[in-house]
């Protein structure tokens, strides 16, 4: 039986065109396909030089020279990344059964990507536009295994322009492969070196395992220090991270966390980092800054506008020199631990100015970037000739807006308190202080200056209101006042009352422990600042011994003092000189001594004075005597206001002394 020629002839035809598509097919027919689905998926130009497929139950697909373009309206340049090879691996069953992408391994080589932005900071080639995200599971993805990465990172803004080599490497005792990273560059015009290892790429995905991290990094003399794991990194559900911070100062950390710090002595601090309710916590941290212990746990929440601080911190012995930073001056001392030589320049810099108070302007664009709730707690204050004996702080940043309320410290039985209120939203920082003083404890503040004694308690109130970007710019356009007073039940040494008066058979007395105290039957200051220039209303102090009254005033913009003490005895000593005490100059090192003119009319040759009043004398600026209504004191305030008084513009210079002056701090 003869078989039909059409039966025979329609497989041959079939065999020669599967051959033929065999000999012919070219994968580079569907270049322009897959160019359009990865093209849509980044949201700019993707290009693909060959692409090939070898068939089998779990096909591999391979594509060269793939290049991902810049953004359109990017300035030209290399483009954004170039991948010399990149080969997957599909599970076609997979898919068929169950329309499940699974991607068993992907194999990357020599991928370089360009990371870059302009100048502003407005444009960059890193943010990609890409489609809505799908319904749809996405793809599962075994592993990820990279050869010689390179990463380039240049960032006007911030100041980075580092390189970076990426590659994976097989880990020990059959485990995921690792991803290591080197970085070298500089970052914040800092030199940065840094090396990451991490768990395998494509098992940042797996929420089920913990993904490992190690991280060493330094950026300038900034070291830091990242061990543990992250809980699904790409949707940052968790963290268990050891942190490791130190360097010379704490403001330097603002490049890298965005959390602005004013300066600081050097430090070192560890803590738990870790991530929960989209809030990033830095718990049960403790460490040194500077002299001063620190501990306590920190909240980061990134926020839809603006990024919030929450911070409770606390001290069990601190420094107040080591907060210097948060008033503009140089943080720390000669003595201070691990500074480096830049800061003891700073420091002897500032040690040799003539300034005393900061002028150092307030830096505004990190005053707006952040709002900050801090709580602070410093248990006991260390540092010789430091009248306070603990701290507390609770201050908030809102917008631009600062506030301490309140910011108060013990001294004794008594406190200092005060509410400071900062509004930094204009060119020109407006600030309001209102400080309260209650049960101020006298023998604090006077042992403090390690000559004098006293006892009693001081209270009254201050109030400044003023303009001014630094500490200095706001006390010397300021105005307000100040108020003291102490009235009967204090005592203070007699050596000191007797000094301010030339007293001097009283004081050898006095140096020699008799008398010990004189008491205090009545204390009152009113000093009123008008646009930087703090003067006199009232100065009044009564003792047993004598009346002490003061006149002059205090230009706060140029830092100069010109006062006057004067001092009636109440009763008659040999050696009793009650010459008017001067003290002028600058307010960080004034003279100090006897009224010349007055000095000469009484006694010609008591050149031995001042080498007995110079050494303590200086320390008369130190003594703060107040104001009050104390009912007692009433006789004294009007017999103090009627009485005639020598101003310190009535003294012809040349008639100063030029040899028994000495400057003090």
């Amino acid at each position: 039986m003869q078989i039909p020629r059409k039966r025979i002839l329609i497989p041959a035809v079939l065999v020669v065109v599967v051959a033929l598509v065999v000999v012919f097919w070219n994968w580079d027919w569907f270049i322009p396909l897959a160019e359009g689905r990865a093209s849509a998926a980044l949201g700019r130009p993707v290009k693909i030089t060959h692409l090939h497929v070898q068939l089998a139950r779990q096909p591999i697909v391979e594509a060269d020279g793939i290049t991902v373009e810049n953004p359109a309206d990017f300035p030209a340049g290399p483009p954004f990344a170039t991948i010399d090879k990149l080969r997957a691996q599909l599970d076609a069953g997979a898919y068929l059964h169950g329309r499940n992408i699974v991607i068993p391994w992907i194999e990357v080589d020599r991928p370089v990507v360009e990371v870059r932005a302009e100048t502003d900071g407005a444009k960059n080639n890193y943010t990609f536009k890409t489609a809505a995200p799908s319904a749809a599971p996405g793809p599962q993805i075994g592993d990820l295994r990279i050869a010689d990465g390179h990463v380039h990172v240049l960032l006007p803004k911030t100041r980075a322009d580092f390189e970076a080599d990426i590659a994976t490497r097989e880990a020990a005792g059959g485990q995921p492969s690792q991803i290591v990273v080197g970085a070298k560059g500089t970052y914040a015009s800092q030199p940065i070196t840094g090396q990451l290892i991490g768990g395998a790429l494509l098992s940042l995905r797996d929420p089920a395992h913990p993904y490992p991290v190690d991280l060493k990094l330094a950026n300038g003399p900034t070291k830091v220090s990242l061990v543990g794991t992250l809980q699904d990194p790409l949707a940052f559900t968790g963290a268990d991270l050891k942190l490791n911070l130190s360097g010379p100062d704490m403001s330097l950390l603002f490049p890298l966390t965005g959390v602005p710090i004013p300066e600081t002595p050097a430090y070192s601090i560890v803590g738990q980092l870790d991530y929960a309710n989209r809030k990033i916590r830095f718990t049960h941290f403790a460490g040194k800054v500077g002299s001063s212990d620190i501990e306590g746990d920190v909240e980061i929440d990134p926020g839809a506008d603006r990024e919030k601080i929450t911070a409770n911190l606390s001290s069990r012995l601190v420094d107040l020199a080591d907060l210097g930073g948060f008033i503009g001056t140089v943080p720390g001392r000669m003595s201070t631990p691990n500074q480096s030589a830049a800061q003891k320049q700073q420091l002897a810099r500032a040690e040799a100015s003539s300034r005393l108070i900061p002028n150092v302007p307030i830096n505004l664009p990190k005053l707006r970037a952040t709002d900050v709730e801090l709580h602070y707690k410093g248990a006991k204050i260390q540092g010789r000739s430091i009248p306070f004996d603990s701290i507390r702080a609770d201050l908030s940043i809102a917008d631009g807006k600062l506030a301490l309320h309140p910011l108060v410290l013990t001294v004794g039985k008594g406190e200092i308190s005060g509410n400071i209120a900062l509004d930094g939203k204009p060119e020109v920082v407006h600030t309001r202080a209102d400080i309260t003083f209650r049960q101020v404890d006298l023998n604090r503040i006077m042992s403090s200056t390690h000559a004098f004694g006293g006892a009693g308690a001081i209270g009254g109130k201050a109030v400044i209101d003023g303009n001014g970007n630094s500490l200095a710019a706001l006390l010397g356009s300021g105005s307000g006042e100040l108020k003291l007073f102490m009235s009967q039940g204090g005592n203070l040494s007699a050596l000191l009352v007797d000094l301010s008066g030339l007293e001097l058979g009283n004081a050898l007395l006095s140096a020699l422990g008799v008398p010990v105290r004189t008491a205090i039957r009545c204390l009152v200051t009113d000093f009123v600042l008008q646009r930087g220039q703090l003067g006199t209303r009232i100065m009044l102090l009564d003792t047993d011994e004598a009346n002490i009254t003061g006149t002059g005033d205090i230009n706060l913009r140029d830092e100069t003092i010109k006062f006057r003490l004067r001092t009636e005895a109440k009763h008659f000593s040999i050696g009793s000189l009650p010459t008017d005490i001067l003290v002028d100059g600058k307010l960080k090192r004034p003279s100090i001594g006897p009224d010349p003119v007055e000095l000469a009319a009484r006694v010609g040759a008591a050149v031995g004075l001042g080498v007995l009043l110079t050494p303590l004398g200086a320390l008369l600026p130190t003594i703060q005597l107040g104001l009050g209504d104390d009912n007692a004191c009433g006789p004294l305030i009007r017999q103090a206001q009627a009485a005639p008084t020598i101003h310190p513009e009535a003294v012809h210079p040349a008639a100063r002394p030029a040899t028994r002056s000495r400057t003090g701090r």
